[in-house]
């Protein structure tokens, strides 16, 4: 039940506003947050690289409600790539929720925009990290990354939000296929033996 009520005010914009508006909060999100704009993010990604990591970019919101809207994130996602590919020195890539590009209203229109992100990351030397959402998109988050991987999209991995009680069989099946896998949230399931 408080699993459930966190990952609704996850997606909550009323929640994001309160917790940016108040001082005590941001700095605890902070220290997950890079920052309000690309150039904040950029600036922690420069500091993060110098120390010898490698950054992760998600351009926070998901869930669009119209076709615009998912151009809208399209566009956003277009910019980040854009500025990494810009520094030859900066080393991140991109996190993308298929729920913001447009998985909840059409899943043509978000497959062709994920294979729009997916050539401009390789444009510019960039990796794409595709989170794994809710139960209703499980299955059709995974079958859009094995989609963009049999048209040779190489540039392009998975996050498994490993709070589903479906996360291992999920993550024995794309470690038997190759692909690069960033845990998400949550604590991997004990197995027997």
């Amino acid at each position: 039940m408080l699993r459930s009520f966190l990952i609704y005010l996850s997606k909550a914009a009323w929640a994001q506003n309160l917790i940016m508006s108040w001082g005590f909060a941001w700095r605890a999100a902070s220290r997950f947050v890079a920052g309000t704009t690309l150039e904040d993010a950029l600036r922690v990604v420069c500091e993060l690289n110098a120390k010898g990591i490698n950054a992760t970019l998600d351009h926070l919101g998901e869930h669009t409600s119209t076709p615009e809207e998912a151009q809208q994130a399209t566009d956003a996602i277009f910019t980040t790539l854009d500025a990494l590919g810009a520094d030859a020195g900066l080393r991140g890539n991109v996190s993308i929720k298929l729920t913001q590009i447009g998985l909840g209203l059409d899943e043509t229109l978000c497959a062709e925009n994920l294979e729009r992100i997916l050539a401009r990351a390789r444009q510019n030397r960039t990796f794409i990290r595709i989170d794994i959402e809710d139960t209703p998109y499980t299955d059709k988050t995974i079958n859009l990354y094995y989609a963009m991987r049999e048209k040779g999209h190489e540039n392009v991995g998975m996050a498994v939000q490993s709070y589903l009680y479906r996360a291992e069989a999920d993550l024995r099946r794309m470690m038997q296929d190759g692909t690069r896998i960033r845990p998400g949230q949550g604590r991997l399931p004990r197995t027997a033996g």
